[in-house]
């Protein structure tokens, strides 16, 4: 017996979306601009790193997501001891059957927190590599495969930097966006003293507000709608243009790979249908531009001396490469 494939129209897709960004806004007070990266992230199929000063709300936006969404959420604290089997799962002999059982980790999930991610040492981090790139773990030689849909949100503290360990480049290179999470502005952190001080005990977070509102399949439909989005040709080319731009710009040591190229047009189709549209703009890759490619550049050692950040150099290359008209 074969199961009918869930599917959604456009103004369906982009109805559900509207309500998943509601619901998230509930919890999340202000960040709209992350919000939709890391939707952009789910919608594109992709995994999204979360960097930001500690209190700002990282994992409570995690929750808030995984909450939105009534599949299953795992979170591992990232610690200096954590093992790659703690991640992955290891095999334990059962002496009473005689054989050997499995026992899976927190990875077997669909959405996957990985709190601090830049606390474990690289042999840890290195676990995450196969299940984020082939949504597979293997554990004694057997391929278990993880649910689908599947996304890794991890977080990072980007001023904090002893008993931390930086993330590989090959794993860096995994995360379809970076994303950086900021201060919010006066009226909404007024707004959010407000609604975690009333009537409440502690500052745990809180997301009882926040209600499921897509599954599983639902999701998955709704990242089949934005692979379908349109993306003309030129527009394409622009895409390759800005990546293959950051290998000559003057200042930047290191490019991005043709992964930046596909990453760029598969994060603009999702902001596209954000956006409610079929067909992604030249504006839509210059939106996500710098999410896309900010983790997948190296600096000069000359630019960082002088305090150059990378998303300013990243402005000033989106600035000088020319965008089809259309």
């Amino acid at each position: 017996m074969t199961t009918q494939m869930q599917s959604f129209s456009l103004p369906d897709a982009v109805a559900r979306v509207e309500r998943m960004r509601s619901e998230i806004s509930r919890a999340v007070i202000g960040q709209n601009e992350v919000i939709d990266q890391v939707l952009t992230g789910l919608l594109a199929a992709g995994h999204v790193l979360l960097e930001g000063v500690p209190g700002l709300g990282k994992t409570l936006l995690a929750r808030a997501v995984a909450k939105c969404c009534s599949g299953d959420f795992s979170r591992i604290q990232f610690t200096p001891d954590l093992m790659p089997s703690d991640i992955t799962g290891h095999v334990i002999y059962d002496m009473q059957r005689e054989a050997f059982n499995v026992h899976r980790g927190p990875v077997f999930t669909n959405l996957l927190l990985a709190d601090e991610i830049n606390r474990a040492p690289a042999k840890t981090q290195a676990a995450l590599l196969e299940v984020m790139q082939e949504r597979q773990v293997s554990i004694e030689g057997r391929s278990l495969s993880v649910p689908q849909p599947f996304m890794t949100l991890a977080t990072q503290n980007p001023i904090e930097q002893e008993g931390t360990y930086p993330l590989p480049e090959a794993q860096v290179d995994r995360f379809l966006l970076k994303v950086l999470m900021d201060y919010p502005d006066v009226a909404e952190e007024q707004a959010l003293v407000a609604l975690v001080t009333q009537g409440e005990v502690g500052d745990a977070l809180n997301v009882s507000a926040v209600e499921s509102v897509v599954t599983p399949e639902e999701i998955l439909a709704l990242q089949r709608v934005a692979a379908q989005v349109r993306v003309d040709s030129q527009v394409s080319a622009y895409a390759v243009a800005l990546c293959r731009a950051t290998r000559a710009f003057s200042g930047i040591r290191l490019g991005a790979g043709p992964r930046g190229s596909l990453s760029l047009v598969r994060a603009a189709r999702a902001g596209a249908l954000l956006a409610g549209r079929d067909f992604v703009s030249p504006d839509d890759i210059k939106r996500i531009a710098l999410p896309v490619l900010r983790h997948r550049v190296v600096l000069e050692p000359e630019l960082e001396l002088e305090g150059r950040s990378v998303d300013s150099v990243l402005e000033a290359l989106v600035a000088q490469t020319d965008a089809p008209r259309m």
